[in-house]
C-alpha cells in the first residue's frame, strides 16, 4: 500500500490569496499546500481519499492516471470541489462507472451539491461523472485494502479511515477533526502509521490545534505519525522543529510526499 499526499493545506490552501506572510511568500516547496486530499495505491487497483479543488492539477503533477473509487470523509467543498474532474477517470476506465464511499449524510450532500451526477452516461451526450454512491457504515475493501470508517466531531459527525493492507500493517487517517471519539482512539491504537490534522497553534472550535493533536498522537501512540490540514502559521521547518522536540515521531507531511506501508 502507497499513500501519497496530493494536498495538505487547509481550506484555503498555503499560500493564502493575498497574503504576504513569511510562509506565504516562502520558497521551500513543502510550504505550498494544497487542500486536503490523497491517492492510495493497491494491489491492482488504486482510490482516492477525497477530491479537493487541486486535484486535477495534483493528478497532473503527479502523473495519476488510474483511479477505481474514491472515499469522502465530509462533503465541505475544499474536499468535494474537485469531484466533477472524476469524469476524466470514467473515460479512462473504460466508460464504467466509479463506486463512491461515503456517509449516507455525506452522499445526501453531493447530491445537493451535484444534483447531475448519476451512475449511467447522460442522454445528451454531456460529459459528466458516472458515480455509483456506496454507503460505508461497514467495512470494505478496495485493491486488497480493507477500509473501516472512523467517527470523527469536525462540529458535526465527520468521517475518517483505517486502512489494512494485504500485510496487515495499519493506517489511520483523519483529516478534518477537533474531537476524537474513544471508540475510534480504540481502533486506531498502536497503528503503524498516523496521518492527523494539525490546523495551528491556537485553538480552533472545528480543527485540531497543535496541543490537541500532540495528545491524541501520544494516545494512539503509532510506529510514525505525519500532520496534515495545516495553515500558513507555521511553515514546515517550524513546524518539524516543534514536533522532535515533543520527542514523539512526528513530523508534517507536505504535497506529493509518499508513504509506503
Amino acid at each position: 500500500m502507497v499513500l501519497k499526499f496530493l494536498g495538505t493545506g487547509t481550506s484555503v490552501g498555503v499560500p493564502q490569496i493575498g497574503c504576504e506572510c513569511p510562509v506565504c511568500t516562502s520558497d521551500d516547496p513543502r510550504d505550498r499546500r494544497r487542500r486536503n486530499g490523497a491517492y492510495v495505491k493497491g494491489t491492482g487497483a488504486s482510490f482516492l481519499i477525497d477530491t479537493p479543488p487541486e486535484m486535477r492539477e495534483a493528478a497532473l503533477a503527479y502523473s495519476i492516471r488510474k483511479v477505481d473509487a474514491v472515499c469522502l470523509t465530509h462533503a465541505h467543498m475544499d474536499h468535494v470541489a474537485g469531484f466533477d474532474d472524476l469524469r476524466r477517470f470514467n473515460t479512462l476506465n473504460g466508460g464504467a462507472p466509479m463506486r463512491c464511499y461515503a456517509a449516507r449524510e455525506t452522499i445526501a450532500k453531493m447530491h445537493e451539491i451535484f444534483p447531475y451526477i448519476k451512475a449511467v452516461n447522460n442522454q445528451q451526450g454531456l460529459f459528466r461523472p458516472m458515480i455509483n454512491f456506496v454507503d460505508n457504515a461497514e467495512p470494505f475493501s478496495i485493491g486488497g485494502i480493507r477500509l473501516e470508517r472512523l467517527e470523527v466531531e469536525h462540529s458535526f459527525p465527520c468521517s475518517g479511515y483505517l486502512l489494512t493492507a494485504e500485510s496487515g500493517a495499519r493506517l489511520g487517517y483523519i483529516s478534518d477533526a477537533h474531537v476524537l471519539p474513544e471508540a475510534t482512539l480504540e481502533k486506531l491504537a498502536g497503528v503503524d502509521v498516523m496521518v492527523l490534522n494539525c490546523l495551528r497553534v491556537r485553538p480552533h472550535p472545528t480543527h485540531l490545534d497543535f496541543a490537541a493533536a500532540r495528545e491524541y498522537f501520544r494516545r494512539i501512540a503509532p510506529g510514525r505519525g505525519y500532520t496534515i490540514h495545516m495553515c500558513h502559521d507555521f511553515s514546515h521547518r517550524e513546524l518539524l522543529a516543534m514536533w522532535r522536540e515533543t520527542g514523539l515521531n512526528v513530523e508534517p507531511a507536505f504535497d506529493g510526499m509518499e508513504i509506503t506501508l
